[in-house]
């Protein structure tokens, strides 16, 4: 066993919650979080962003808090409580010293297991939630990545916006929340994990107290569905803009898929920081672009790669050159041995860096939960990428950067 291993702890709950914890006693600091593997990707159409919605709903309020009381009881002590919502995942989380992890976990027991879900509230986030969309389509990034993401996905609820659509979010009643909270807010969907200066019996003992009343829900679940055929597709768009915005990529590779290294560490090369080819190549070169990379997101299932990059629009016949230069180049020739080893040593350190964080650590032990059902060490990740190398990386990138089989998005500033 590991190090590392020995201060990782899992128990299951006789509910069904499964309760992950790291110990470390070099901090005075707990981050606790309450994962609930559902995201929107679970969502039926008509109920499109009612993940993210109900994320929002939580925080107004329980039968033993006000919407006030559930932000003071945590802010008071000093708290910092928030939320997000994936398509994969929800995650509660506050981020607290040790001696007020109790009072912790206890809020966030109750926001999960006790909502009231008034009338005039679910009224009134409508309008806020609206305005949020308002603001990420004011956004230019955010608005071609929905759509580049649409290109991947069409036709599936991976492919729509986390957030949903003004019509969707709009009817949603009272029951659809209820409901929802039934089918997928169940023991056996939740994940508690926590990571700092914490044991992990007295986190086993205080969800078993905050949760001693939570059960199984009867309703029908709606689980993650089955993955629609990509097919390669270009969309142009226009905003009153000053800048173009474009999206390259096609679907890629699930969370626990063997070749998700050789990935890594392409994406590293080729657009992972300004020392990568990428940003070399196309902005310290030529000035085209201020900023450009190079992304992978992996699902449970599948995945995107991709680049983005911002330029001005006569330029961008130029730079869709440059980038499937780089692609080939990476098709044709192995990366050099100085090159590969300063990638992997770029992802090692983001790797052992992220490790500074409780936040990071505790976000670790939920996902390896989710994605693996184990926690994967530190040294194991760092062994899987030590043992890629150039020629398996090359043989990789021919299969997966065919030009046919890449998707573009080009979101243009309308004509004057």
């Amino acid at each position: 066993m590991s190090s590392e291993l020995a201060h990782i702890h899992k128990t299951t709950h006789p509910s069904g919650i499964r309760i992950v914890t790291e110990h470390n006693d070099t901090v005075r600091s707990v981050s606790v979080g309450i994962w609930v593997k559902t995201g929107s990707r679970n969502e039926r159409s008509q109920l499109a962003g009612i993940t993210h919605f109900l994320e929002h709903m939580l925080f107004k309020g329980t039968d033993h808090r006000t919407a006030f009381d559930i932000v003071q009881n945590v802010e008071s002590v000093g708290g910092y409580l928030n939320a997000f919502t994936s398509s994969e995942f929800t995650c509660y989380y506050v981020r607290c010293l040790d001696s007020e992890f109790p009072t912790a976990l206890d809020v966030l027991s109750d926001m999960i297991q006790h909502p009231l879900f008034p009338a005039e509230e679910i009224e009134k986030e409508k309008k806020v939630v609206i305005e949020e969309m308002k603001m990420y389509r004011d956004n230019p990034d955010d608005y071609v990545f929905e759509h580049f993401t649409g290109q991947m996905f069409t036709g599936h609820p991976l492919g729509r916006p986390i957030i949903g659509f003004e019509e969707t979010v709009s009817a949603f009643t009272r029951e659809d929340l209820l409901g929802y909270v039934r089918e997928r807010y169940t023991p056996s969907n939740i994940i508690v994990a926590v990571a700092g200066n914490v044991r992990h019996e007295e986190v086993v003992s205080l969800t078993g107290k905050y949760f001693d009343t939570f059960m199984d829900g009867n309703g029908v679940v709606t689980d993650k569905q089955i993955l629609t055929p990509y097919e390669r597709s270009e969309k142009t768009l226009y905003r009153p803009i000053e800048q173009t915005h474009f999206v390259t990529g096609r679907r890629s590779l699930a969370n626990d898929d063997p070749d998700r290294y050789k990935l890594l560490l392409l994406n590293t090369v080729l657009g992972g920081g300004m020392s990568s080819r990428l940003h070399q190549n196309i902005r310290e070169k030529y000035g085209y672009c201020y900023t450009i990379s190079s992304f992978n997101q992996a699902y449970a299932d599948s995945g995107i790669f991709g680049i983005y990059v911002g330029t001005d629009k006569e330029y961008v016949t130029h730079v869709k050159e440059l980038i499937r230069k780089e692609l080939d180049d990476l098709q044709n020739d192995m990366v050099s041995d100085k090159e590969l080893s300063e990638a992997k040593a770029q992802l090692k350190g983001k790797l052992l860096l992220a490790q500074e964080s409780m936040s990071n650590r505790m976000t670790r032990l939920a996902k390896s939960e989710i994605y693996y059902d184990r926690y994967i060490p530190l040294d194991e990740l760092v062994n899987e990428i030590d043992q890629v190398d150039a020629s398996a990386m090359r043989e990789f990138a021919r299969d997966f950067f065919v030009e046919s089989m890449f998707s573009e998005t080009l979101l243009l500033p309308e004509e004057k």
